[in-house]
């Protein structure tokens, strides 16, 4: 497809950089990510290529849970209502280049394997991918974390098992914003809260 060139370009322009950036524009304000992208690369372009595609592009926090987390990047949140948010995730055998120059595949869920490598703790402000609390099954959705959620942790002892890719590094007052909002009985919250655009820096 023509947009592929292109795509491919920006994920090299990624290679020569150590930790690329993304600006998240919400609906509640702007935030800044940097990626582990030397110790996660695997999980880093996955969701970058997500970026670059811009999947991100008007979907919803789905999950807010005060001192917890916020959770998004369901494709079924575009519509913030929907009972079915939090359910989605990538086409099915969707591929993405990775850091290295291969082309790597999603299963025929739509997920990537778990990339248990480097030991980055569920710290305040970082970007944790979300599961089915199956091993392999992250697609798309990732939390940030609100507090230390250590027992998350996969080398922890406990049975979660989210690993860490990205910390937002500017705009920390907006998602302690977006984790108080005001949440339904669904944790969803009762005014949405729209991510805009997402934009590699």
């Amino acid at each position: 497809s023509p947009s592929k060139p292109r795509i491919q370009g920006i994920l090299q322009l990624n290679m020569s950089k150590k930790d690329p950036q993304a600006e998240f524009k919400t609906s509640m304000g702007t935030f800044t990510v940097e990626f582990f992208a030397d110790k996660m690369p695997y999980t880093c372009a996955a969701i970058i290529d997500l970026i670059e595609k811009k999947y991100y592009d008007g979907l919803h926090f789905h999950r807010v849970i005060k001192n917890f987390m916020l959770q998004f990047g369901c494709p079924k949140s575009k519509d913030p209502k929907s009972p079915y948010a939090g359910t989605g995730g990538p086409a099915p055998n969707s591929e993405f280049k990775g850091f290295d120059g291969k082309t790597y595949s999603r299963d025929s869920g739509g997920n990537i394997q778990d990339e248990h490598t480097a030991q980055i703790s569920n710290k305040p402000y970082t970007l944790s991918m979300a599961n089915t609390g199956q091993k392999n099954s992250g697609g798309s959705q990732f939390f940030i974390n609100s507090v230390h959620n250590a027992y998350l942790d996969w080398f922890s002892a406990g049975k979660s098992q989210h690993p860490v890719f990205a910390h937002v590094i500017k705009g920390k007052d907006v998602i302690d914003k977006i984790g108080n909002v005001q949440t339904n009985q669904r944790d969803g919250p009762s005014t949405s809260v729209k991510m805009v655009s997402v934009t590699m820096l």
